[in-house]
């Protein structure tokens, strides 16, 4: 899945830091287009939402059940979730898609977090 637009209701999940410096990757994606908030590294920002992925696995995996649980509390928004930590953080799908995989109906993982 390519995401380039969102529909309303619709929230762009991407990897970030702790900084909010969102200079490359999806997180400059989610600044340029979806309202990502420089300076700001985790939570909900415009139609975006950002983990901290680059803190180490720990603090990954500490941001990504917040978000599990940020998106469970809100069924009329719809999460789009790019391979967080699995382009400049360099972690493999496999390392880290057990993060999510206590997600509901209205998270949207990429398939390579799916897999079994």
């Amino acid at each position: 899945m390519h995401i380039t637009t969102l529909q309303p209701g619709e929230i762009f999940v991407f990897g970030s830091n702790a900084s909010g410096a969102h200079g490359g990757g999806a997180a400059r994606f989610a600044y340029d287009r979806f309202g990502a908030v420089w300076g700001q590294g985790e939570g909900l920002q415009g139609q975006s939402y950002g983990i901290d992925t680059m803190s180490g696995l720990d603090v990954f995996e500490e941001q990504a059940r917040r978000f599990v649980a940020f998106a469970a509390d809100r069924p009329e928004l719809r999460f789009l979730v790019t391979e967080v930590g699995c382009g400049i953080a360099g972690y493999r799908p496999e390392q880290v898609a057990r993060f999510f995989a206590d997600v509901g109906d209205n998270v949207v993982l990429p398939e390579s977090f799916r897999r079994g």
